[in-house]
Parts: C-alpha cells; structure tokens; sequence
C-alpha cells in the first residue's frame, strides 16, 4: 500500500512542504519515496512510522543534523548512534537537575515568607 503526500502530511499532522524538506536534505531516504504511473510521488506506508521516529527524536532536543547523521546509512555506528542518545540523556538529566533546584529555590522563597503587599522582600 502506498500514500499520497497529502495523506503522509495528514496522518502525521505535518505541513506538505516538511514533508518535502525532510525528502529535500535526506531525512526521508529514497526507500520510501515511490513513483506513480504519472510520475507523482508516493510514499510507502512505512514513512508514517519513519516520521514518528523522526517526531520523537525532534521532541527530545535533536537537531535535524543528528536525525540527518542517524538516518544516514554511512554516518554513524551503532556505538555511535548509543553514544548520542547516552549524551543526550545525559543532558535531559542534567536540564531536570537545575529545573529541580530553581523549583526547591521558589519553594525556599515561599518558606521564607518574604511576599508581602508591600512588595517582594520588603517587610
């Protein structure tokens, strides 16, 4: 079974010319592009899952240039393809860290009950 862009751009709630884009700069390979009779591009089914992929690495903070590197069938080893996803861990870690500490900060200024309708920190 194959698609239509139209229906590829529906099904992932993806404006056309991503689509086209993602095809344009190698996130979407050759293997699921196709030709109609009329020369018309089609998609196999696979590129919703393809895209889902490509959503979810998008969500967790890659850049379309590591998508681009993972994708590609020479760019990167296993090793390093878990290597990028460790460091990427690594750095949400990091990220919730310091959001903890701002939060146990607001909680501390809360606590220390220097709100007032005087003006913040002043008695």
């Amino acid at each position: 079974m194959v698609m239509r862009i139209s229906e590829v751009a529906k099904s992932m709630d993806l404006p056309i010319s991503t689509i086209r884009y993602y095809e344009q700069i190698g996130i979407i390979t050759d293997e699921y592009v196709l030709r109609d009779q009329n020369n018309y591009r089609i998609y196999a089914t696979d590129i919703i899952h393809h895209l889902n992929v490509v959503k979810h690495c998008l969500a967790v903070g890659f850049s379309i240039q590591d998508i681009k590197s993972m994708i590609s069938k020479n760019g990167m080893s296993k090793e390093d393809h878990v290597s990028l996803i460790q460091m990427k861990i690594a750095e949400i870690e990091a990220a919730q860290k310091k959001l903890d500490e701002s939060k146990q900060n607001l909680y501390d200024i809360l606590k220390a009950d220097i709100i007032c309708e005087k003006g913040f920190g002043k008695y």
